[in-house]
Order: structure tokens, then C-alpha cells, then sequence
């Protein structure tokens, strides 16, 4: 719920900078703050749409995906766990071993990727707007 939040409060500011007005007046650590949160948003939605994917499906189902998904020669299943951060679902093995089943593998590196970008967009935006100040001052 918070996700989905967070997401809609996003894309309607981002929306919100759109207008022509604003767009006028964009000077660059703007512009590279805006895209930080572009790709926070991104990130955000990668992630929803993750969660997604195990919110249909019921308790039976994963169990059945969990042994339908299981490698050759592995043992008996002995339970399940979910992980958020990684994103995923972990059928555990009496060996100790355990493996991942539902969640798309694109999920989780598209999300880092994303996360990093973001990063990267806001130290660039701070850097510049600390730039603008100096030479203000």
C-alpha cells in the first residue's frame, strides 16, 4: 500500500513538471532531480510489479510451484520463506540448500539498476546545485 502510494505521489509530481511553465524554468540540477525521482519511480513500480506476482496466488499454489520448480536430485521439500529484500520466494530443502521460484528474474537486477541510477541522478543534482550556489555567493 505504501509502494503504490509513494508511486502515485511520484507521477503526479513528475506529472506536475511537465507543464510548460515549469519546463521553462528548468536549469540543471532540476533536471537531474526530477530524473532521480523518475527513476525512483521506476524503481518503485519494478518492484510492485514483483509483489504482484505472488499476491494472486494462494498458499497451495506455491507450494505446487515449489515442487513442480524443484531441480533434479534435490531432496524433499521442508518449507517456504519470503524475502523482500531480495525480492522473492525461497523453497527450502532438507539438504540446506533452497532455490527461487515466481518472481521473474528481471525483477530484482532491473530494480538495483534503477536504485543506482537514481543515485547517481540526485549526487549529480546536488553537486550541481551546489555549484550554482558558489558562484552566486
Amino acid at each position: 500500500m505504501i509502494g503504490t502510494a509513494t508511486l502515485l505521489s511520484l507521477a503526479g509530481y513528475l506529472c506536475s513538471r511537465l507543464t510548460r511553465p515549469v519546463r521553462r524554468e528548468y536549469i540543471p540540477f532540476r533536471l537531474w532531480r526530477d530524473l532521480s525521482l523518475l527513476a525512483a519511480a521506476a524503481a518503485i513500480a519494478v518492484y510492485l510489479w514483483g509483489c504482484l506476482h505472488l499476491l494472486f496466488l494462494k498458499d497451495q499454489e506455491l507450494a505446487e510451484r515449489c515442487e513442480l520448480q524443484r531441480p533434479a536430485g534435490t531432496p524433499t521439500l521442508v518449507g517456504r520463506r519470503g524475502d523482500f529484500i531480495p525480492l522473492r520466494v525461497v523453497c527450502e530443502v532438507s539438504n540446506g540448500h533452497d532455490y527461487t521460484i515466481v518472481i521473474p528474474g528481471y525483477i530484482n537486477p532491473t530494480v538495483a539498476i534503477l536504485l543506482l541510477l537514481a543515485l547517481t541522478c540526485a549526487l549529480t543534482s546536488v553537486v550541481l546545485h551546489h555549484r550554482q550556489r558558489t558562484t552566486q555567493e
